[in-house]
């Protein structure tokens, strides 16, 4: 089980970081999270800052985001540092990308951007029809033999198409990764599909955005309270939905009542930590920040586990 100072590694390569990263994707973007309303670069920079006096050093961004602006953030918080920072990005295979060759573009955008010269780790958004998982793997192999990245990972695969990027990269020496998909107490997909499986046979590592389901699991809303913005109009957000998790949410403060007072996002990270994943939850302030690296430091016990499967399997 992962203690504080625990690091772990991405996948098979000599990369390591703590068992919790942040997701940098409300870091600039103001369509989905309302950047620049209610929170700005500074807010930002304590999330960062307080991410890293944690001891977490992942940061996870893509050129999506804020269509580059998270990026840059990300690039400016990290030149102004001196701790330890590990950033990963990702490609996003825009219909007007045709080749795999469009990969070097964006990749080199992406180093600008950041202004670095090398990225610890680069996934595939998403995967798409128009380019082949085993071009796109070249591509990447190429990049990490050039040194312009340091792993390979991907983004929303499934279990078939993992394993076919798997093999394409292994053809070229390089191993992947990651695969960075959404996983929580309420988004248990990868558990049914056959994603965790696939990455605990091939020493994968599941990276799970959304691990606190868009702030369903901070336990903040309830019927007649939902989010502000582009997300209360997810189907996640519904009245009927935010009365059905309730009970799941109630045994999640009972639990964290008897590790020392554990919220139920801590709880809920915690949680996917033992099931050998890496969450990614977001942080746009110092405050959500500390909170997330409350998750670390201590376990859940196989009995509690069993309770909180139980309680949000079906839901």
């Amino acid at each position: 089980m992962h203690t504080i100072g625990d690091t772990i590694t991405l996948g098979n390569r000599d990369l390591r970081v703590a068992p919790l990263g942040v997701g940098a994707w409300s870091w600039g973007d103001t369509l989905v999270w309302g950047y620049g309303q209610g929170y700005d670069k500074s807010d930002v920079a304590a999330a960062f800052h307080t991410s890293l006096n944690a001891g977490i050093t992942l940061v996870d961004t893509a050129e999506f985001y804020g269509i580059g602006k998270s990026e840059r953030i990300v690039g400016q918080l990290a030149r102004a540092t001196e701790q330890p920072i590990v950033i990963a990005s990702k490609f996003l295979p825009y219909p007007w990308r045709l080749s795999a060759k469009s990969l070097r573009g964006a990749l080199d955008a992406s180093l600008k951007r950041l202004q670095i010269d090398s990225l610890d780790l680069y996934q595939i958004h998403f995967p798409t029809p128009l380019l082949s998982i085993p071009a796109l793997m070249d591509a990447m192999a190429d990049a990490v033999a050039e040194g312009k990245i340091r792993a390979v990972g991907v983004s929303n695969y499934s279990a078939a198409q993992m394993r076919t990027a798997h093999a394409a990269l292994a053809r070229r020496g390089v191993p992947l990764a990651t695969n960075q998909v959404e996983y929580s107490l309420l988004q248990r997909a990868p558990e049914s599909n056959g994603v965790l499986d696939a990455c605990r046979e091939l020493g994968v590592t599941l990276i799970a955005y959304s691990p606190l389901a868009m702030g369903l699991l901070t336990g903040k809303y309830r019927p007649g309270m939902a989010p502000s913005g582009l997300r209360r109009f997810a189907q996640r957000f519904s009245a009927h939905n935010l009365a059905a998790i309730q009970p799941a949410l109630a045994l999640a403060r009972t639990i964290g009542a008897a590790h020392g007072g554990k919220t139920t996002g801590q709880v809920a990270l915690n949680w996917l930590i033992q099931q050998g994943t890496l969450p990614i939850p977001g942080a746009k302030n110092a405050r959500q920040a500390q909170e997330n690296a409350g998750a670390l430091g201590w376990t859940l016990d196989p009995n509690e586990v069993e309770q909180l499967d139980a309680a949000t399997r079906g839901l």
